[in-house]
């Protein structure tokens, strides 16, 4: 047993790890400490500048049973998946013309896509209050088309106005990854396909869309985890129609100066998004299969 400890202690896969061993260490301890810290929060309790120590849910059970918090948990979990389907939807036809059609200029489409995303996202986000505004451009062009005699209020200040500009924000991050997915589908087997009689949509659905399925998991799960816990976006154009829960977390750890509340509200957030992230990709899959039969 020795030998072989020793053997392995002199492989390249050894050295390699301990190379890396150090970063990975520190990296590890970045990510899971906070998260110990704020687990440990979650089952204290706060007054005033005092922290009691000793082990309770009273926490949890607030986060859970509170019609506000209970009501913020369901509507930031209904924006998510809805820009997460909206994002992926509108995200794979631009992957795939680049990836079939875009031939030598490949990395002149990406570079394009990539282009809006070189500024602040602040910037961007302030920019939908631009055009979704009362007086914004998308009323303007609508009055001066005629299809209205008065500016429309209810575009900005709501969830539909959150979603608009979480797809927008994230759209470009979902491209990459189905891109990259569908870079790797051998065309052989399309061609195979449509040899035998496939046209497009079959080739897509039976061949491509269930090859690429490992890309659009990915930039599901990459849209989904952020916005759920977005906090610009719905501070900026949400208003009271758009409030998400980390606006409630935020209160918490500032003006309310409740950190275990606020810590266990992060918990639950982080459980919620993990447990719809997994049923969601469960459905994808299940999906794809039915569609492959």
């Amino acid at each position: 047993m020795s030998g072989r400890v020793r053997r392995w202690a002199g492989s390249e896969a050894a050295r390699g790890l301990a190379l890396i061993s150090p970063t990975l260490l520190y990296a590890m301890a970045m990510l899971l400490l906070p998260v110990i810290i704020i687990i440990l929060f979650s089952f204290w309790k706060q007054t005033f500048l005092t922290v009691d120590h000793s082990f309770r849910l009273d926490n949890y059970r607030a986060a859970l049973t509170q019609p506000i918090y209970r009501d913020l948990f369901l509507r930031s979990l209904w924006i998510s998946l809805t820009v997460s389907v909206a994002t992926v939807v509108m995200a794979y036809p631009v992957a795939w013309y680049i990836s079939f059609h875009g031939g030598r200029n490949k990395n002149l489409w990406l570079f394009l896509i990539t282009v809006p995303f070189l500024t602040s996202y602040l910037l961007r986000v302030m920019s939908w209050k631009l055009v979704l505004g009362y007086n914004g451009v998308l009323n303007s062009l609508l009055l001066w088309l005629g299809l209205i005699h008065s500016p429309i209020e209810s575009l900005l200040y709501n969830a539909d106005s959150v979603i608009i500009t979480l797809v927008h924000s994230w759209v470009a991050f979902a491209i990459l990854p189905i891109f990259v997915s569908l870079e790797k589908i051998d065309r052989s087997l399309v061609e195979a396909g449509q040899d035998l009689g496939d046209g497009l949509f079959r080739s897509l659905t039976k061949i491509v869309l269930p090859l690429s399925l490992p890309g659009v998991t990915s930039a599901f799960l990459i849209v989904m985890i952020p916005t759920v816990g977005d906090y610009v976006t719905p501070k900026l154009v949400g208003g009271t129609e758009g409030v998400m829960i980390a606006s409630a977390i935020e209160v918490n750890f500032g003006r309310a100066m409740n950190w275990p509340l606020g810590a266990a509200l992060s918990v639950t957030t982080m459980v919620l998004v993990a447990s719809a992230a997994g049923l969601m990709v469960l459905a994808l899959r299940l999906a794809v299969r039915g569609v492959r039969r």
